[in-house]
Order: structure tokens, then C-alpha cells, then sequence
């Protein structure tokens, strides 16, 4: 015996998207930007130094001497030199005055004035240490800067932005569907 059945067959249903992606393109132009530094102004003011040399020792150890001083050196040596001469001349009178007494004194005398003093050598004219005085007194550099703020202009730019949305579409790719089958239903011989 056959048994009635229902047979159910079904699809169900199907949806697809179409999807167009958006595009957005965003740029940025550079600012506009004008920058100048202004040099800084600088003032200075400078005390020069000073030098002082003192030569005197060493012109004095030279024999160059100042004019007043060579003077009144000069007057002590002449001085003393008459003094000397007019001593060595009386002696010498004397000496030839009192002639009998024995001796040479004309030849002696000439061969005293005969002699020449002896020559010194040396190499020259030296100053000792610290004839020459020097000082200094070292200048004075007062430096001002007064330093200039730089000017900036700067002109943005507004960004360039373009956009184009996207878009989703909806359709059905298969419908849903339902078979229904009653098998044995009847009797076939009938």
C-alpha cells in the first residue's frame, strides 16, 4: 500500500548589492608665505688703548741724554777737568823749576804727553734689563644689539576637496520559490 506524501521543495530568496565605491580626493595647496629678517642693529663704541713707553733710563745708559742734563754734566766734567789740567800744570812747573834737584823732567814730561790712552773694544751698546719701562692700559669695546623681529605673511590656502558618494543598489538574484508535490494520493488503478 502506498502511503499519500507531500513533497515540499523551496528556494529561498536572494538579494545582491551593486556597490560603486565613493571617491574623495582632498588636496592641500601650500600657504603662501613671504618672510623677511631685518638685520639687527649693532652699535659699538670703542675706548682705544694706551701705550706708554718710558726710554729715559735707557737714552740716560746711551749717553742721550735730555739737553739740560747734558748741561750740567757736561759743566761737572769740564769742571774737574780744569781742575786737573791746572793741578797737572803746576806740578809740572815745579817739577821744572826745581830742575837741579836731578832728574829729566822735560823728557819725562814729553814722554807723559806722548802716551795715547788704549782704545777699549766692545760690541756695542747694550741697555740693561728694564731701562725701557713700557705700559699699557688695554681699550674698551662696548658692543649693543638690538635684534629685529622677522615679518612673516602667510596666506592660507583653503583645501580643494572633491567627493563623489558612492552608491549601493539593491536587486534580487533569485527569487524564492515553493514546489508542493502530493504523491499517492490517489490510487493509480482507479
Amino acid at each position: 500500500m502506498r502511503i499519500p506524501q507531500i513533497r515540499m521543495e523551496s528556494t529561498f530568496m536572494q538579494i545582491g548589492l551593486q556597490i560603486d565605491q565613493p571617491i574623495q580626493r582632498i588636496e592641500q595647496p601650500k600657504a603662501i608665505l613671504e618672510i623677511e629678517q631685518p638685520k639687527a642693529v649693532v652699535q659699538m663704541e670703542t675706548t682705544p688703548g694706551k701705550l706708554s713707553i718710558d726710554q729715559s733710563q735707557a737714552f740716560a745708559e746711551e749717553n742721550r741724554k735730555p739737553i739740560a742734563e747734558v748741561v750740567r754734566e757736561t759743566a761737572q766734567i769740564a769742571k774737574q777737568t780744569a781742575m786737573e789740567g791746572t793741578k797737572r800744570r803746576a806740578r809740572e812747573g815745579r817739577e821744572l823749576m826745581e830742575i837741579e834737584k836731578g832728574g829729566n823732567p822735560i823728557v819725562s814730561q814729553a814722554m807723559e804727553h806722548s802716551k795715547r790712552p788704549e782704545k777699549q773694544l766692545s760690541i756695542g751698546w747694550i741697555p740693561s734689563y728694564g731701562s725701557v719701562k713700557i705700559h699699557y692700559e688695554p681699550g674698551e669695546v662696548d658692543i649693543r644689539i638690538t635684534p629685529q623681529k622677522p615679518i612673516i605673511e602667510a596666506i592660507p590656502q583653503k583645501p580643494i576637496h572633491d567627493y563623489t558618494p558612492g552608491n549601493v543598489s539593491v536587486y534580487i538574484r533569485q527569487w524564492n520559490s515553493l514546489k508542493i508535490d502530493v504523491i499517492n494520493l490517489f490510487d493509480e488503478s482507479v
